[in-house]
């Protein structure tokens, strides 16, 4: 995952006392299961090419978020990713026994 460049004036969460204390937030796209993969990959090129434009980078960068390197713009490394946000979470949900309402 990219390190933050939107305020580096602003101490890390290291520097500032809680070494491993990381929460991020992150956006994706999701299709429903089945959807085919030619689609899949259609629509992965567009929103690839429009992260592209300058306009497009300009106005998630004037909102503070940040765009993943080209190389994690893939299904493939947004499955990863959720896997591990999963993986990280859960036991934290679970040890507090958050419910969903």
């Amino acid at each position: 995952m990219a390190l933050p460049t939107v305020a580096p004036e602003i101490p890390t969460v290291d520097e500032a006392g809680l070494p491993g204390f990381y929460v991020s937030s992150w956006d994706g796209f999701w299709v429903r299961r089945g959807t085919p993969k030619d689609v899949v990959v259609k629509l992965n090129a567009a929103v690839v090419e429009a992260l592209a434009d300058p306009s497009v980078r300009s106005r998630i960068a004037d909102n503070s978020r940040e765009i993943f390197p080209r190389d994690q713009q893939t299904p493939e490394a947004l499955r990863a990713l959720q896997k591990a946000e999963i993986e990280k979470w859960w036991p934290i949900i679970k040890a507090a026994g958050i419910k969903e309402e």
